[in-house]
């Protein structure tokens, strides 16, 4: 028999173990849909990331703070002790026959579909701190939680990991926090008239629009805070932080008119070391975008989100959501017994679905208190405006690119390329919308905001509200943009730790038809042994 060793048979990577099914976020929802999945006799596989290696840390940090971090981070054993006691949940699950595996990062989903057709069936992308590797699966649940918004701004964000330490990540808690842990000063301040835990934000420009904090405080936090000399200054917005690199001494707020804009001689210098922005919360769909499930828009769950049914199913059969990857709203927010039940319908109909047989528990249902949200873009949208016109358009709103609001509505490349030409100066928003609504992948090819390590997590929800801002549509009509695998950035040495095998490199170059690719364009007759040039020879003797 003939083989092919051109061919990509049995060259294709092969999963180092196959579950038939695997979770992914050891949240409320993931650990409650692992166990019910286990208890109707199903293998299951629990991964989360945490805790995250503090290399790997910063990327949720802001750039300018990454340092700030304990040197407690560093010591994996002691992190993943605290991992384990803040989630007692997790000892049920391994009880319960899951196999529960911590630290572990999900960097990648393949699945077969119409450019790839050579897989043994879908995979997910595994690491670690020391290796990756592959696993096969029958079905995914991901529960993958969400994302705080970083705003940009002259000023820092809150870590997203402060969930793991923090009560919660809402403004109150922040500033409870703060002021009783490490911050010497903690102040509050919303561009609202008034605070947000109140059921209607009332603006000053006389919109209402429910906020989007993480939970619900009440006045008797408020009063709380006050007595512990946390003082509130409502119709705010932060106009610059100040300070040395990398510290910082002290934040200017300017209180805002009706019209969002900064009321002449009201600036207001405050010294403190630390600045938290915590404005809103989307839901994590890199994931689930990765393996073809079918994403609409829902302001009042925080913005794209898996379309489900009843049963917490995807439009991929073998796929389920659940938690605040599929949807973030104050009542899930404040009653984390919502994503416990998603999280229990997603395991059982995912046991179900293998042919396991579950028993037949009344659920409350899923959507349980997702109709009291309210759209949050347009308050998103009245932070972002007061912002602007507060810190003004030199601010960069991609960290990793240094690419700034100006130079993203210009369309304009990062300052460090210093690359001008008569095309790109040809490019606006203006002739990209003769093309239909603009995409956020246009806009990254050609400003490269959020091409940088963090891959657009510090900045797509910002970019699409600016774009949407700035060309007069409707954020429901900007897409996010493409996410590829590694989702997560990772080292080389990690992604990759072993080479190929001698089959598929002895023929590596031949898949792609072009034997010189690797060669130096210096080496003597490189183009003549170009494919292409030699047909092109062909057709001129002929």
């Amino acid at each position: 028999m003939t083989v092919d060793t051109r061919s990509i048979a049995d060259k294709a990577p092969q999963p180092e173990r196959h579950v038939a099914v695997v979770v992914v976020g050891a949240g409320a929802a993931g650990v409650a849909a692992a166990i019910e999945a286990a208890r109707a006799g199903v293998e299951v596989l629990l991964i989360d990331e945490n805790p995250i290696d503090n290399d790997m840390m910063a990327m949720d940090v802001p750039l300018y703070f990454g340092q700030r971090m304990q040197a407690s981070v560093r010591n994996r054993a002691l992190m993943m002790e605290r991992v384990v006691a803040t989630n007692p949940a997790l000892a049920e699950a391994h009880e319960a026959g899951v196999d529960v595996q911590l630290g572990t990062y999900v960097w990648g989903a393949f699945v077969n579909g119409p450019t790839v057709r050579e897989l043994p069936g879908p995979m997910l992308g595994l690491a670690d701190d020391r290796r990756s590797w592959l696993v096969g699966y029958d079905r995914l649940i991901v529960a993958a939680g969400r994302a705080t918004w970083p705003w940009a701004s002259r000023a820092g964000s809150a870590p997203a990991r402060w969930e793991r330490t923090a009560p919660s990540l809402s403004s109150p808690a922040i500033a409870r926090s703060a002021r009783s842990a490490w911050s010497s000063s903690a102040r509050e301040t919303w561009a609202s008239g008034r605070p947000p835990w109140r059921s209607r934000a009332a603006w000053p420009s006389r919109e209402s629009s429910r906020s989007h904090t993480p939970c619900v405080a009440t006045r008797r936090s408020r009063r709380s805070l006050a007595s512990r000399g946390v003082p509130f200054y409502t119709a705010h917005t932060i106009r610059e932080a100040r300070g040395r690199v990398g510290e910082i001494e002290s934040v200017v707020l300017v209180q805002i008119d009706g019209d969002l804009n900064p009321v002449a001689g009201s600036e207001r210098e405050i010294a403190c070391d630390t600045v938290c922005l915590a404005l809103g919360l989307a839901p994590n769909v890199e994931l689930l975008h990765l393996v073809g499930a079918r994403l609409v828009f829902a302001s009042a769950l925080g913005g794209w989100v898996p379309a489900i049914d009843d049963a917490m199913q995807t439009s991929v059969p073998t796929v389920f959501a659940a938690g605040d990857c599929a949807g973030v709203h104050d009542g899930m927010l404040a009653d984390p017994d919502i994503a416990r039940v998603q999280g229990r319908l997603a395991g059982i109909a995912a046991a179900q679905s293998l042919g396991a047989v579950t028993p037949k528990v009344p659920l409350p249902t899923a959507r349980s208190g997702q109709g009291a949200g309210a759209a949050v873009h347009t308050h998103w949208q009245q932070w972002l405006r007061s912002l602007i016109q507060a810190g003004g358009w030199e601010v960069n709103i991609c960290q990793c690119e240094e690419v700034t609001r100006r130079e993203l509505v210009e369309v304009k490349p990062p300052r460090y390329l210093k690359w001008e030409s008569p095309q790109m100066d040809a490019r606006s928003l203006d002739t990209m919308l003769r093309d239909g609504p603009v995409n956020q992948d246009q806009i990254k090819r050609l400003t490269r905001a959020g091409m940088g390590p963090c891959q657009s997590r510090r900045c797509r929800e910002q970019v699409g509200l600016l774009v949407a801002q700035a060309t007069g549509t409707s954020i429901d009509r900007i897409p996010l943009p493409s996410f590829r695998p590694p989702i997560r950035p990772l080292p080389l040495n990690v992604l990759w730790p072993t080479d190929e095998p001698p089959a598929m490199r002895e023929e590596w170059v031949s898949w792609f038809g072009i034997p010189t690719q690797f060669s130096p364009h210096w080496e003597a007759g490189m183009a003549i042994a170009e494919p292409t040039a030699q047909t092109r020879l062909i057709l001129s003797d002929e």
